[in-house]
């Protein structure tokens, strides 16, 4: 018998039938969300699985935003903030989600920085050569120097390279280009849904278009 699934305010989404890996996911993010601030790279783990194999639609949203606001408690722009910030020490800094204990053979969890540390650097890599790049690292995590002072050293660092690089205007008129791009997008993937224009696969798949732009141009934020 095929189970239907309702609206999330027609029912408990808790009680919507998951796999066990789904409810595993689910269980953790919501557990994740209320200790967020004592460990937020759980939290960003578990919507980074969330977003990338569309376990929300199984619950009953059908956007992740709108599952993020509901069951999170958090905005869209929030988590994919979340999601980039992890997958940037998954990639560029590894040692601050785990270290090898050699002597003890296995892997041991190591004290990550906070998540507006981790997202500072990770904005600090996108616009940075690779010398200031490594001197806001140091500043903050072998100097501790306070968070916003080192926010202010970046925007300083950015807005003068800004000013000797043509290459970053020619980036923030293609990036207002994308973002036209992608309400248009919007309008029509809105239009194609209500109005039925479209077979169901190609809304979904301007659906997916639209949630991988969005992600691109969050990862800048």
């Amino acid at each position: 018998m095929k189970l239907k699934l309702v609206k999330p305010e027609e029912q408990n989404l808790s009680q919507v039938p998951v796999s066990p890996d789904e409810a595993s996911v689910r269980d953790l993010a919501l557990q994740s969300a209320k200790n967020f601030k004592a460990c937020w790279k759980d939290l960003a783990k578990s919507l980074a699985i969330v977003w990338k194999e569309k376990f929300f639609k199984d619950w009953g949203y059908q956007t992740f935003d709108a599952y993020t606001a509901k069951e999170i408690k958090i905005r869209k722009h929030t988590a994919m903030k979340l999601i980039n910030s992890y997958q940037f020490l998954e990639k560029e800094e590894p040692q601050y989600l785990r270290e090898t204990d050699e002597n003890a053979g296995h892997t041991q969890a190591v004290d990550t920085p906070t998540f507006e540390a981790v997202n500072t650097l990770r904005l600090a890599k996108r616009k940075l050569d690779g010398e200031n790049y490594e001197a806001v690292k140091k500043d903050m995590f072998e100097k501790n120097k306070d968070i916003q002072e080192v926010k202010k050293d970046l925007t300083a660092l950015i807005r003068q390279r800004k000013e000797t690089d043509p290459e970053e205007e020619r980036k923030k008129h293609n990036d207002a280009i994308v973002k036209r791009l992608l309400g248009t997008l919007k309008t029509l993937h809105q239009e194609a849904e209500m109005l039925k224009l479209l077979p169901g696969p190609i809304t979904r798949d301007i659906r997916a278009l639209i949630d991988t732009i969005e992600k691109e141009l969050s990862a800048d934020a």
